[in-house]
């Protein structure tokens, strides 16, 4: 990777526009990956962001439907229920020798993608960051940290190491993780405790640690349980100290789907914590229960048998 590199987004919403913007105005090409309409106004508007963090600012981006030439990487930042539909913007022998970057929730992805792009090209990605989308090409950044743990087991050091510091450079602070499968489960310990509560109580973090501290707490156990197995991080001490710190009316991002009527990434979190733990043997009645009084609801995408 040169000084300058050529990166595709695919899916400029809330992370992915956030990126976007963030990489154009450090110098670099980004080409945005999206649906025709959303293409019609990033290539007339750009992208415009509103953060404290990162200052307001628009950016100029390339927009089309589909990859139509080599990158140096593909930062995937769409949801889980809508993967299946994106990735077809992102033809395999387009991709080529580009890296593929996915910031999902869950842990099942990186195989999904290994199977369709070159395994040794697969960088899963961890962002931590609250940022939303409120229009196409309308990006506001709330939290005062935007931080990214970048990780693949089989791609070359140096080429994890150049992307974690063109990102670093234009403001996400990145590491470079050598456990893949500790980052993805530190994430997923932290996000399905939360993510599955305010999302089936329809309340935010402040009233699922109070009114429903007891099942918070075997979440994270069970999490945690399930984490270990896999060989992931487990402290469910910390979890619960990181919720205790966070604003009361903070909401997960399941929530604010829900709210909005959106598909849910029930499957994705909540399903492949279950199906994890029927691998490992690990008893996890509590989450059982959770999800499933989840997908009997609206907008639950949820396969048991996968």
């Amino acid at each position: 990777m040169g000084n300058e590199l050529t990166v595709a987004v695919l899916g400029p919403g809330g992370v992915g526009g956030l990126l976007a913007a963030l990489l154009s105005r450090a110098g670099h090409r980004v080409i945005c990956l999206s649906g025709e309409e959303t293409a019609r106004v990033l290539r007339t508007d750009g992208i415009r962001i509103r953060s404290a963090r990162f200052g307001d600012f628009t950016a100029r981006v390339e927009a089309d439907t589909h990859l139509r030439e080599p990158v140096d990487a593909c930062l995937v930042t769409v949801k889980h229920t809508a993967l299946d539909a994106a990735l077809a913007r992102v033809p395999a022998p387009v991709l080529a020798d580009g890296l593929l970057v996915p910031f999902l929730n869950g842990v099942e992805h990186p195989a999904t993608l290994r199977a369709r792009y070159r395994p040794d090209r697969v960088a899963p990605a961890v962002i931590r960051v609250e940022s939303t989308r409120v229009a196409p090409g309308a990006i506001e950044h709330g939290s005062p940290f935007a931080e990214i743990d970048l990780t693949g087991t089989a791609v070359p050091r140096n080429r994890l190491d150049a992307l974690a510091e063109v990102l670093t450079t234009a403001g996400p602070a990145t590491r470079v993780q050598d456990d893949e499968t500790a980052a993805l489960w530190a994430k997923m310990s932290f996000l399905a405790p939360m993510a599955l509560l305010t999302t089936r109580y329809g309340v935010p973090l402040g009233d699922v640690r109070t009114r429903h501290r007891d099942e918070l707490i075997a979440l994270v156990e069970e999490t945690a349980a399930i984490s270990r197995a896999c060989g992931g991080p487990a402290d469910p001490a910390q979890a619960l100290d990181r919720y205790d710190a966070f604003p009361p009316q903070m909401k997960s991002s399941m929530q604010r789907d829900a709210e909005a009527g959106r598909p849910l990434e029930l499957d994705a979190i909540g399903g492949a914590l279950l199906r994890a733990a029927e691998r490992h043997g690990v008893p996890a009645p509590v989450t059982a229960r959770v999800v499933g009084e989840l997908a009997a609801g609206p907008g639950a995408e949820f396969s048991r048998g996968r």
